[in-house]
């Protein structure tokens, strides 16, 4: 006996070596056969004109597929059924519905249920004799109805499943049926629920690879809820013409009921004994989450009624898993929300600090081992190490999605865009929720925990050699093959991306709360500032002219009285000018400190030379009568406002030069570094000003930048107010950069500071 064509192929492929990956490239909706049990004809619909047509239709409807090709559809149905046909196929794009129909052929009706479904341009119809007394479904009716009342009584999915498992096989007869579900969207599948006949080997708990599923066949099962064979050792029917005029492909199958199974699929089934079989699908929002199979030791056609009814029963079992699987979700969420109110209630406008506080309640949240909070491209972590290489990896994958998108994993090593950095413990999976579209996000973090599987095959090696080749391994042979999986994490539950989500609608409401609050309080600032303002014009106006006053009178009376006032009298008027004097400066800089903070910043890129020889121009005369050589190494561009950068650098210059050592050769250095801030975050460039000079003591390093202070008297070291340093931070703190200071007595000073980002 001839093989067909699928399963010729899958001889061919045993004779060479077995190559699984036929079995993903296989084009299972194109084989271009179906089986035997019916036949098919695909219809123009806008015409009527038979496309294609199986090659058994002869037997089946009494004209050869050769003559129907090309010809009307209604030399085989009667206008009427015709335009029923066409009705349903309108209506019911891609769905499968069948109509009784009866066919005359050779002169005597014949019945058959017709399933028809649109496929782009052509109506496909696949034909079924149908047997007199054979029961309609309303036959099936009852039946159906008590398994769904019997399905909503379970109160768990372990429970449903087993329902499912055993209101299907008494709906169908079938010796095993299985109810499995999928470890991710490509993963192996595991048995969670069965039905057997006695003395068959139990699969209940065992775990099959992947690969007996490639994806293309799911992704078939995903779109189909019922697919049945009714015997494996059927010899398919080809079609007239093989291949399409319009495509050069064979017709497209994907939607058909009689559809031929791929060869290698067909030895699967053999390879664990089965004869017949039937899969019911089982969605979780638009998605395969498993399957109901269906084997038979005997080969049993499934008639289209009865298969309608299976499907019938599948939507709604999906619909009763759903709803209990979000009842569970719903629960745990509810028990979660405890801890979520007590994490949120602790939440301030500090929320870095707030959100991952020193105890492990938010890691718990999720029972995760780490957890990091990273916005403007820093990161705030607990609990477990996240290598700096996966943050960046997880901020570039939030940069894409809507704020609240959960992401989740819990094989991160099979990420192609996740770095590992193959640490011990480290990091195995990772459950995020993007905050915004610059690439801030929440994540939590799992090490691996080692889980022991049962295997139905030895999952190391999914083929094994016999008498012809390698061929695919049996199941169900007795054989268990016990694994450990390692590298992965516990997995993620549909209530942990839900706790997720809910606890980033909480922070949403709660950061807008703060922020509400802080406009206010800016809004107060403005105010206060504005006064400020005026009183520091005020303060400049009314307290200045007493002073120049104060000091005038006193000039006049040692210019008019002098001969006739005692030295002492003198000398006490010469103080209260200088005095006077000096108010007058401390005025003028407070009103120049005060004015720092408000006006606007004009940024750009700045040549660091030029702007130091600017500095020079007032600051040179004092370092070359403190003897100070400037050393300007060759310096690039930086992004600043090039006024305010003149202030900081002239400050900075004078300041050498009032402190400079005892030593000779007396220098003041100004060259860019690319350094880490003492605050953290990646190198940044960074201007260094380093004189030699005689240093600040560590006890008053943290003093030099306080307004008004001074580390010796007025007199002492040139004069000064005491501001100058306190105006060079608050001009970097302008251009959200960062101060900081390495000093040593006797050894000098050197005065580091950043500028902020660009575009920042």
């Amino acid at each position: 006996m001839s093989l067909p064509e699928p399963e010729r192929e899958a001889e061919a492929a045993a004779a060479i070596g077995f190559d699984l990956s036929e079995c993903v490239r296989e084009p299972i909706h194109r084989l271009g056969m179906i089986q035997s049990h019916g036949t098919l004809l695909a219809v123009e619909a806008d015409t009527g004109t038979v496309d294609t047509a199986a090659l058994n239709t002869a037997g089946l409807l009494g004209i050869a597929a050769e003559e129907l090709v090309g010809g009307p559809v209604t030399r085989v149905l009667s206008p009427e059924h015709w335009a029923e046909a066409l009705e349903v196929g309108a209506q019911h794009d891609g769905a499968s519905l069948v109509l009784p129909v009866s066919v005359d052929v050779a002169g005597a009706p014949r019945m058959f249920d017709v399933t028809v479904h649109r496929q782009g341009p052509l109506l496909v119809l696949e034909c079924e004799s149908r047997a007199v007394a054979a029961p309609h479904f309303a036959h099936f009716y009852q039946g159906v109805r008590l398994a769904l009342t019997r399905l909503r009584s379970a109160t768990t999915a372990a429970e449903c499943c087993q329902a499912a498992a055993r209101e299907i096989r008494a709906l169908t007869g079938f010796d095993r049926v299985v109810a499995y579900r999928f470890d991710g969207e490509n993963g192996p599948g595991e048995v969670v629920a069965e039905v057997v006949t006695e003395g068959r080997e139990p699969w209940l708990g065992l775990w099959f690879p992947a690969s007996d599923i490639p994806p293309q066949a799911r992704r078939l099962y995903r779109d189909n809820w019922i697919r049945a064979i009714a015997d494996v050792d059927d010899i398919s029917v080809g079609l007239h013409p093989p291949l399409r005029a319009d495509s050069g492909l064979p017709l497209d199958l994907s939607n058909s009921v009689l559809r031929t199974v791929s060869g290698f699929h067909l030895e699967y089934l053999r390879n664990i004994g089965v004869k017949s079989s039937m899969s019911v699908s089982v969605l979780r929002e638009g998605e395969l989450w498993g399957l109901i199979a269906c084997h038979g030791y005997t080969a049993l056609t499934v008639p289209p009624e009865l298969r309608a009814a299976c499907e019938f029963f599948g939507v709604a079992f999906s619909l009763q898993l759903a709803v209990i699987e979000e009842r569970e979700q719903a629960e745990a969420l509810t028990a979660s929300r405890r801890r979520l109110e007590r994490i949120i209630s602790r939440v301030t406008s500090d929320l870095e600090d707030s959100l991952l506080a020193g105890d492990d309640v938010f890691r718990a949240l999720l029972d995760a081992d780490g957890a990091v909070l990273c916005r403007g491209g820093r990161g705030t972590s607990s609990g477990m190490r996240v290598p700096p290489a996966l943050l960046e990896a997880l901020q570039r994958r939030a940069a894409g999605p809507v704020p609240g998108t959960v992401w989740s994993t819990d094989r991160l090593a099979e990420e192609p865009d996740i770095p590992g950095d193959g640490t011990e413990g480290g990091p195995a999976g990772v459950l995020m929720v993007t905050l915004s579209r610059s690439g801030d996000f929440l994540a939590w973090f799992r090490r691996a925990r080692p889980t022991a599987r049962r295997w139905a095959a030895d999952p190391s090696r999914p083929v094994q050699a016999g008498p012809r080749g390698e061929r695919l391994t049996p199941r169900g042979s007795g054989a268990v093959f016990r694994a450990v999986v390692r590298g992965q994490c516990l997995p993620w539950t549909p209530t942990d991306r839900a706790t997720a989500q809910e606890l980033w609608r909480t922070l949403t409401g709660v950061v807008l709360r703060h922020e509400a609050e802080l406009a206010a309080l800016n809004e107060q600032l403005r105010i206060t500032n504005s006064d400020l303002d005026s009183f520091a014009h005020v303060a400049a106006h009314d307290l200045k002219e007493p002073l120049r006053g104060i000091s005038n009178a006193a000039a006049f009376v040692i210019e008019d009285a002098a001969a006739e006032l005692d030295a002492t009298t003198v000398r006490r008027l010469h103080t209260m000018r200088r005095l006077a004097g000096r108010m007058d400066d401390l005025l003028d800089s407070l009103l120049h400190y005060a004015r720092l903070g408000r006006g606007g910043l004009h940024r750009t890129r700045v040549p660091l030379g030029r702007v130091l020889d600017s500095a020079l121009e007032v600051a040179g005369e004092r370092l070359t009568e403190a003897h100070v050589r400037v050393i300007g190494h060759d310096l690039p561009e930086v992004y600043a406002d090039e006024d305010r950068l003149y202030e900081v650098l002239v400050n900075l210059l004078v300041n050498a030069a009032k402190y400079a050592g005892g030593q000779d050769d007396r220098t003041v250095e100004v060259l860019v570094d690319t350094l880490r801030p003492p605050s953290g975050g990646p190198p940044r460039q960074t201007v260094v000003v380093r004189d030699n000079g005689i240093g600040i003591p560590p006890g008053q390093q943290h003093e030099v930048f306080e307004l008004f202070r001074r580390l010796h008297g007025p007199g002492e070291r040139g004069g000064g107010t005491g501001v100058g340093l306190a105006i060079v931070k608050r001009i970097i703190e302008r251009h959200g950069g960062e101060l900081w200071l390495d000093s040593e007595p006797g050894r000098g000073s050197t005065f580091f500071f950043t500028l902020g980002q660009e575009g920042g």
